[in-house]
Parts: C-alpha cells; sequence; structure tokens
C-alpha cells in the first residue's frame, strides 16, 4: 500500500490541497459526491483549472457560490449536517474531526464556547467544498500512512468577516498551539496568507507525521496552485511514495535481547520511609525496575527485600548506591539475559490535547499503543470520569503521533 507526502511550498491552503488531489488523480465524482449526500450540490460550482505558479504547472481549484448572499453557517447546524448526512462513517469521523478542531480554535480565540462558534470564512460554502472534497480524496486513496512536511505562515494583514487580522490568523496560532506543529520561519518576511486556517486544521488532522520519511521513493504527484502570486512559486504538492521509514527497524532484531543486571538485598534494621526512600533513589538514577516487600528474617523481625533491575553498564554505580543510601552490609547480584519488544515515547493529539504515549512494536510489525499512566490519572482528577473512559477515548480520537525519541 502507498503512503501520501504533502508538501508544503511554503504553505498550505484547502483549495491548493484539493487542486493538487484532483492533478493526483482523484475523480471528480469523489470529490463531489460527499457534497451530494450532505445535500449541498445545488449551493456550489466547482471547476478544476490548468494553471502556472512562476512557469510551475498545477492545477486551481475554483468553487462559486450559486447564491448572492453568502449562507454562514454556526458550529451547531454543521455538525448537525455532517451527522445527518448519508456518508460513510470513517468519512464522516475525518469531517467531523476537522471542523470540530477548527471550531474549538476559534471559541479559544474569541473567548467562547466551542458550541456557540459562528463560522464565517469557515462556513462558506468555499471552505466546505475544499474541507470535504480533501476529506474524501483521502479517504479515496487510503493510503497506509501520511506524512507532511512542516509549513510555513507569512505576514502581514489579511481581510476576514471580523475586519483585517494580522496573519498568521488567530485561529491558526491556535491551531499550531494545540496541535503542536513545527513552523518554519524562513518566508515570515513574506508579505501574504501562506497557511490558512482551513489548510492547517485538514495538515493537523490528516498527517499522521509531521516531517517526510527519512528515505522514500516517488510513485505520481499533483500539483495544487495558490491565488496568492508571489516571487516563488505558491504551490502545494501531494505525492504517492513508497516509504522506507522503518528499514531500520526491519535490520533490528524484535524482540532483542539483553543483558541486565539483578541487584538485591535483604534489610531488617532500617525503617519503611527510609526503605522507600531508597527505592525511589534507585528509580531516579535509573534502575529499569525495582520492587520490594516485607518478609520475616531473623530474630523473627520483620525486614524488606529489594530487587533492582538495572542497566548492566550501571552496575558498579549502583553497588555503590546501596552501600551510601540503605543500611546494608551485602549485596547479592546477577547477569541475566531478557528479550524486550522494541519501543519508544512520544505524543499524539486526542479530545484531551496532546497525551504523552508509549508505542511498542510486535514482532508480527503491528504498531500498540498506550498512554502514560500519569496522563491518564491527571486527566482523571481533571474530568472526574473514570480511568476505563479516559483510556477508551484516548483511543478512540489519537491522532497524529510525534515520537520523542527512535526506536529502542
Amino acid at each position: 500500500m502507498e503512503d501520501i507526502l504533502i508538501e508544503c511550498s511554503p504553505g498550505i491552503s484547502g483549495d491548493m490541497l484539493l487542486g493538487a488531489f484532483y492533478d493526483l488523480g482523484v475523480p471528480k465524482k469523489v470529490i463531489e459526491q460527499p457534497l451530494i449526500d450532505l445535500g449541498l450540490n445545488d449551493q456550489y460550482h466547482l471547476e478544476f483549472q490548468e494553471s502556472k505558479s512562476c512557469s510551475i504547472r498545477g492545477v486551481k481549484a475554483k468553487v462559486d457560490n450559486i447564491y448572492c448572499s453568502p449562507i454562514k453557517r454556526t458550529w451547531r447546524s454543521i455538525k448537525e449536517l455532517i451527522s445527518n448526512g448519508h456518508l460513510e462513517d470513517k468519512l464522516k469521523q475525518i469531517i467531523y474531526e476537522v471542523f470540530e478542531s477548527l471550531a474549538i480554535a476559534e471559541g479559544i480565540v474569541h473567548g467562547i464556547k466551542s458550541e456557540d462558534v459562528h463560522f464565517h470564512e469557515i462556513g462558506a460554502i468555499d471552505s466546505l467544498v475544499d474541507i470535504i472534497g480533501v476529506c474524501a480524496s483521502l479517504n479515496y486513496l487510503n493510503p497506509k500512512k501520511v506524512y507532511c512536511n512542516e509549513p510555513m505562515l507569512g505576514t502581514g494583514f489579511v481581510q476576514t468577516e471580523h475586519g483585517k487580522l494580522s496573519v498568521p490568523a488567530p485561529a491558526v496560532i491556535e491551531l499550531i498551539r494545540q496541535k503542536n506543529i513545527k513552523v518554519l520561519s524562513g518566508f515570515d518576511s513574506i508579505e501574504g496568507e501562506l497557511s490558512t486556517p482551513t489548510g492547517i486544521a485538514l495538515l493537523s488532522n490528516l498527517a499522521d507525521y509531521l516531517e517526510p520519511p527519512p528515505k522514500y521513493s516517488i510513485n505520481s504527484y499533483g500539483v495544487g496552485i495558490g491565488n496568492l502570486k508571489f516571487s516563488f512559486p505558491n504551490l502545494v504538492r501531494v505525492y504517492k511514495i513508497i516509504s522506507f521509514e522503518d528499514s531500520s527497524i526491519n535490520e533490528q532484531i524484535n524482540p532483542k535481547c539483553e543483558e541486565i543486571s539483578v541487584q538485591e538485598a535483604w534489610i531488617d534494621d532500617q525503617t519503611p520511609e527510609d526503605v522507600s526512600n531508597f527505592v525511589e533513589k534507585l528509580r531516579i538514577e535509573g534502575a529499569y525496575d525495582v520492587s520490594y516487600q516485607a518478609i520475616n528474617m531473623k530474630k523473627n523481625r520483620i525486614g524488606f527485600s529489594i530487587q533492582a533491575i538495572l542497566p548492566i553498564e550501571k552496575r558498579e554505580f549502583f553497588r555503590r548506591l546501596w552501600f551510601d543510601y540503605s543500611n546494608t552490609i551485602g549485596v547479592r547480584e546477577k547477569t541475566q539475559s531478557r528479550w524486550i519488544l522494541l519501543r519508544r515515547r512520544g505524543e499524539c493529539s486526542t479530545t484531551f490535547g496532546n497525551i504523552k504515549v508509549k508505542q511498542t512494536l510486535k514482532p508480527d510489525g503491528s504498531i500498540t499503543m498506550k498512554p502514560e499512566n500519569d496522563e491518564v490519572l491527571r486527566l482523571k482528577l481533571e474530568y472526574k470520569i473514570s480511568t476505563y473512559e479516559i483510556r477508551k477515548i484516548i483511543k478512540e480520537s489519537s491522532r497524529n503521533f510525534n515520537a520523542f525519541e527512535n526506536w529502542k
């Protein structure tokens, strides 16, 4: 199965993405069918035109509003439109997530609840066509993964229903903050809106990785041309690619075998508080895991059995810790082997915002992901709902995994 790479060159907008997908080969019927299913087909006229930007050819998507007075929609009305539409569940969910992220961003920008957000530009028919058409295109292509490079934002001012606003638009700033998107500043001295709220909302919800794969081959590509004229090409490219990002993983053994050191001691002359502090010290210094339990020792005294699993290269360091921070006069030590699956830490965007998670690579190549327990406990206290519900919501809404480290 092929992957998709979206190249912001230098920014991104909904109409440029739509033009690129059409140029890539997505049929116009595929783009318009969900709009027909939602009952919007009599409100617009969509045309794809061959165009150029600085002599580079591509396709420009042009949407004309049939009504003289544009219909302005609220997030509530758009939500009802999507919910009541006869769309397949996967496509409906993608469209919903894009609009929801925009509603949340606009609500924060204007200091109101997302339910009360009244869309202006985003609720206009051209933005509806762009968002729904792009989601339908990606659903049709059904890529294994979606990559995108970092966008640029531009500077200056843009005319909106709210009047003149500085670039980047407030909603763009909020979306970038919420989704933890990295942006490039090389073109920030260029007057003009390089990335629109619609474009950033699509990018942040549809892309699995906000960076290109380290190695890939290109099978085909499409070019979408923007309306603004600059001294450089204003376009978005969408590539069908074969990525080789997992080649470094495949070259490793999974699960892999490694040596570890196991150190333990029994202590009967130290208070529970001191033992607890010592166990925490072992963990802070980098022990893989530490366990301890109460045991009956000589002269019927209650003591503690403490066992630490350690990196093999740090066993000498931990030997000193036993004698410096506990009352033991002897430490048992053995070297063992363990088989472990490759894993990595990172974060993903969810309904709760960005959540720290851990991914594990199974021997069959599948990846499992679970939220860090500290995050679950924090959300449980914040939202006053059960751990089960927290984990369920995270699992159903998690997208856009951002790795903090390589597989190890």
